[in-house]
């Protein structure tokens, strides 16, 4: 088949948690948005039928199993089965936000790995294919038999920051929150030639953060906070504090994921508001975070990237130049 041929047999469907960003990529793709209704019985059982055929199509499925984690990810998993059923030809699921996904090692004894489960679950179901966006742990992607991409967004989210603070990059240090962090924060600190820092982070146990000292130069330099995601928020929160006593210019914070349990976010904005962040930066991975209104956070749009990346898989293009393409606006030769 050519390209026309299988953009003609694709169709994008969106779930509840991610209904909103289905429709957008729809309409930026030029695919045609397939309708699918999720009803809740009495009982709390849940049921998913697609009201637009699906026999023999392509099936782009969109869905964040965010908060509540487990509706949302029951609601995925009947909607593959109904579609597989309703004889798809294939199933590709765009989970911008993975839930479960810190869940990916047995740290301690008798503890489950509930992202391997989750994992099997929508294999099980029948997806054929899985796209995530910056998943906690990379190796993830070795919990499935089927194929998964593990995608990221930091150059959109830069791309978005370059262009409201351009001269931000001639004295920047990028600061790794934690050990986890390094290896991605490396990387875009050498693409962006700018100085590196990494926090000494330990969690003693769940939501628990203890912060000790921050390894690098951040003198009078602005910095820039990466991390995937923003739970609580008090790793980044005590990061800013140990920051400030280095004597650090601005603080600029930028995460993928704003999951923002135990009301969170207030502290941002309390953070915000009293000058300890200059900026923050999210993703809409968890769609209801465009609702929210603070002059100093940005909500980045991430449906014209999720655009390219579907057009790039229909016509079995590179998704590196997809990449390629924001890296050149963040870090011109």
């Amino acid at each position: 088949m050519n390209f026309n041929d299988n953009f003609n047999n694709s169709i994008i469907f969106g779930l509840t948690n991610s209904n909103i960003t289905a429709q957008k990529v729809a309409k930026l793709t030029g695919i045609e948005f397939g309708y699918i209704k999720t009803s809740k019985f009495a009982d709390g059982e849940i049921l998913v039928k697609s009201e637009t055929t699906v026999r023999g199509k392509d099936i782009f499925l969109f869905q964040s199993t965010s908060y509540p984690v487990n509706d949302n990810l029951m609601e995925l998993l009947i909607a593959i089965d109904s579609l597989k059923r309703a004889s798809a030809n294939s199933i590709t699921i765009f989970v911008p936000y993975f839930g479960y996904a810190r869940q990916d090692r047995k740290a301690k004894g008798r503890e489950p790995i509930t992202c391997k489960l989750v994992a099997n679950f929508l294999e099980t179901a029948g997806a054929t294919k899985v796209i995530l966006i910056d998943v906690h742990s990379e190796q993830s992607q070795g919990f499935f038999d089927i194929p998964v991409d593990t995608l990221t967004v930091s150059c959109v989210l830069l791309k978005e920051l370059i262009k409201k603070e351009p001269s931000l990059v001639n004295n920047l240090t990028m600061v790794a929150p934690d050990y986890g962090a390094v290896k991605k924060v490396r990387k875009i600190s050498e693409m962006l030639n700018a100085n590196l820092a990494i926090v000494d982070k330990r969690r003693p146990k769940p939501n628990v953060v203890e912060i000790s000292d921050v390894l690098g130069d951040v003198n009078n330099k602005n910095c820039l906070l990466i991390d995937d995601m923003i739970d609580t928020g008090e790793t980044i929160l005590q990061n800013i504090e140990l920051l400030k006593k280095h004597n650090c210019k601005d603080i600029y914070v930028m995460a993928t994921h704003g999951v923002f349990s135990n009301n969170a976010i207030e502290k941002f904005k309390y953070a915000l508001d009293k000058g300890d962040i200059k900026e923050l930066y999210i993703s809409d991975t968890i769609e209801k975070n465009a609702t929210i209104k603070h002059p100093k956070i940005f909500v980045v749009d991430l449906s014209t990237f999720y655009s390219e990346i579907i057009l790039a898989q229909i016509g079995h293009n590179s998704v590196s130049d997809i990449y390629k393409k924001y890296w050149n606006f963040v870090c011109p030769k």
